[in-house]
């Protein structure tokens, strides 16, 4: 149960054991694959330096979204600040993690069919988005929302769904492996435009609600002037806006990327007013 007389502060953090040794284990095996058992297995001859930037940023990030002020935040204050913390965990910690893996380290984890399979099944797009959009759905749920805030355990464990579907879902996006694929420009397009829908619709949901849907809201301190409403729909806001837009904007950049793979596939095209250049010029045809 939230303090009805607690205060917040940007300097507080929370210190939780077992999200902390669990980000120290992720961490130490990435370094581990990147560092002894790259030399010891000749996975790859070098390390680029932005993969380990991006990964350690992603991991810094998830560290602040789960320990910081804005876990606090969402706690114990505002519904709000929970979007933040869940669109955080969604849409920016994967592809952190995902650009700072090399897909050399990655390898011998597919090696087994049966993890090759499986791996392809699950990231398979219409896989994947069902994963995603049922994890991202079902964790909304009024029910299991304010179970997540009341038992740390249900807390982690939604957490773990967010950032394990998240991962499944940006994969077709952003594969770091060969062996289980991007998605060719002309489905991640598709693909884009449907993973936009479920942040919009459940955004809009808890946006027009009439009544508060999430019972612990009314029981924490009311902060900056928000009330429980107020501070529910301004989250649904954040969902529904920054959700949905991340995927549109990330549509623009993939057709553009299509548009100049494309273009570069085909040499210029004669105007009307050129010769084909593998047709002989006038010039070149001798007289009789």
């Amino acid at each position: 149960m939230a303090d009805p007389q607690a205060t917040f502060s940007w300097w507080h953090w929370h210190f939780h054991p077992d999200i902390v040794l669990g980000m120290l284990l992720l961490e130490g095996l990435y370094l581990l694959g990147i560092g002894p058992l790259r030399k010891r297995f000749a996975l790859a001859s070098s390390v680029e330096t932005r993969h380990v930037a991006l990964f350690s940023l992603g991991m810094l990030v998830l560290y602040a979204a789960l320990t910081g002020p804005i876990h606090e935040l969402a706690d114990n204050f505002l519904f709000s600040a929970h979007m933040v913390q869940h669109l955080l965990m969604i849409l920016l910690v994967p592809r952190l993690l995902l650009a700072g893996t090399p897909g050399w380290l990655l390898r011998p984890l597919v090696r087994p069919p049966l993890i090759l399979a499986l791996g392809r099944f699950l990231t398979n797009p219409v896989i994947a988005f069902l994963i995603f959009t049922t994890a991202l759905s079902v964790w909304h749920l009024p029910f299991l929302y304010d179970l997540t805030l009341r038992s740390h355990a249900a807390h982690v464990t939604e957490h773990l769904m967010f950032i394990a579907s998240a991962v499944i879902m940006w994969w077709p996006l952003m594969s770091p492996l060969p062996e289980l694929p991007r998605a060719s420009y002309p489905i991640q397009i598709v693909y884009l435009f449907f993973l936009s829908l479920p942040p919009g619709f459940i955004g809009a949901a808890i946006t027009f609600s009439r009544r508060v849907l999430y019972p612990w809201y009314d029981t924490v301190p009311r902060i900056w002037g928000l009330s429980a409403i107020a501070d529910q729909q301004v989250g649904g806001l954040i969902m529904k806006i920054p959700g949905a837009l991340t995927f549109m904007v990330v549509l623009v950049v993939v057709f553009f990327a299509w548009y100049k793979r494309e273009g570069d596939s085909y040499p210029d095209q004669p105007s009307e007013n050129q010769p084909d250049r593998l047709e002989p010029s006038h010039a070149s045809i001798p007289k009789k």
